[in-house]
């Protein structure tokens, strides 16, 4: 087992030299062949690079990312949320339920947590001062729903895990859309009983007329036929999630195009961001999963099996364990790093047990979410602060602890009751 902790040390070593990602994975790969391997597997790597990356799976990516940039660039983000204020500010808590809910929203199209939290940070952040809201509570609000964007459908981790584990792609979408419809209102419902309690926090409630109520729904009508085409002709079978995608581009261009926001400008900066953020994912992917080859190769995940195993656990004390696991290294390695590691070996020990893929998959990707918003790496934190560009780091986990506790809850309801992530692929199915 000396492998473990020359993984753990040697992860948490290079990352806290800010060497990117997908670099680390590799350098790992390189000591695990050097140190705990018979074969030379260094001369697999070229071989593993193409096959991991030969996937029309994976083109998807691409797509969705580009899908999000459009609508983030073209304006769409700033109607949305003007839109989905006068519907929602009439609660306590006002405006931070505009932030969740226009997350919501964006989290339909995104794919992205990152890019969903930079959205609604840089539209809404400006409004806190403005208004009197608690930083705190305002901020975090942002950076929890933006974790929405990997669980409610199209979302890109999603589409990894089912690739990692060859699981139906289709079916992680229509697991997800519950569970994650479901923990928005959660978030909302705790903003609720915070500003109840604290009203000081949540700053004015406001009303708006109902003509402008209902003159703000043109705003979100476009948006919701966007995501209706794109999951719809996925569940349909009219699509494969790839070809979905590029359809969900062209409506994105259509509807920017109808808002008077595209220009060369636009699409160029669309294109620009779409490169830089598909090359990153992609490395941590190829980096990945060459370290989980030679993790193999090395016997890691017999190891890890046994372990398990020998722990004398059941099923549900099993699923216990990794979920504690998750938490943990959820605090020290970016998310989807932590995913594409950790599939390989957790995955066939959970299927083993008897478990749902389709549903682990979604309590994964809670875990995942909580991961977003817990210090030291929680990628939403550091997004959002970024965006307020004022006051300290420490407010915004703190405003975002109550929402990582919704989550934990959330991964205790779907321990309980696994047919929360699972009715809808049944009925559908």
């Amino acid at each position: 087992m000396a492998v473990i902790p020359f993984i753990t040390i040697g992860l948490l070593g290079l990352l806290s030299l800010s060497i990117p990602v997908g670099i680390v994975l590799f350098l790992l790969g390189f000591g695990v062949d050097q140190f705990f391997s018979l074969f030379p597997l260094l001369r697999g790597l070229g071989n593993m690079v193409w096959s991991t990356s030969n996937s029309a799976t994976l083109i998807a990516i691409p797509f969705f990312v580009l899908l999000g940039e459009i609508l983030v660039r073209s304006g769409i983000a700033e109607r949305t949320y003007a839109a989905l204020d006068k519907w929602v500010s009439w609660l306590p808590g006002g405006l931070i339920h505009a932030n969740v809910a226009t997350a919501t929203m964006f989290s339909a199209t995104s794919g992205s947590s990152v890019a969903t939290a930079a959205t609604v940070a840089t539209v809404a952040m400006p409004q806190a001062d403005r208004l009197g809201y608690d930083p705190r509570l305002f901020s975090g609000a942002i950076a929890a729903g933006g974790t929405l964007g990997i669980m409610i459908p199209p979302s890109i981790n999603l589409i990894v895990y089912g690739f990692l584990t060859q699981t139906s792609i289709p079916q992680l979408f229509l697991a997800g859309l519950l569970p994650g419809i479901l923990l928005a209102l959660a978030f909302m419902l705790v903003t609720v009983c915070i500003c109840v309690i604290w009203p000081s926090l949540g700053g004015e409630r406001r009303r708006f007329p109902l003509r402008e109520m209902i003159g703000g729904l043109g705003d979100l009508l476009p948006i919701f036929l966007l995501f209706s085409a794109i999951i719809g002709a996925i569940y349909k079978g009219w699509a494969t999630p790839t070809e979905a995608a590029s359809v969900g581009v062209g409506g994105a261009l259509l509807i920017a195009a109808m808002f008077g926001g595209v220009s060369l400008g636009m699409i160029s900066e669309a294109i620009v961001g779409t490169v830089k953020i598909t090359s990153m994912i992609m490395l941590v992917i190829i980096g990945a999963s060459f370290l989980n080859f030679t993790l193999s190769a090395a016997g890691l995940s017999s190891e890890m099996r046994n372990l398990l195993e020998n722990l004398g656990f059941g099923p549900l004390m099993t699923i216990f364990v990794v979920v504690l696991i998750y938490i943990v290294l959820g605090f020290f390695i970016e998310t989807l790093s932590l995913m594409v590691v950790t599939i390989p070996i957790v995955v066939p020990i959970v299927t083993g047990l008897g478990y749902d893929p389709v549903w682990f998959g979604i309590l994964m990707i809670v875990l995942i979410e909580m991961a977003l918003i817990t210090p030291p790496v929680g990628l939403n934190l550091y997004v959002v602060q970024g965006a307020r560009k004022s006051g300290n780091m420490s407010e915004v986990m703190v405003g975002a602890a109550p929402y990582a506790f919704t989550m934990l809850c959330m991964v205790g309801v779907l321990i309980a009751y696994p047919d929360l992530a699972l009715i809808l692929p049944r009925l559908l199915q």
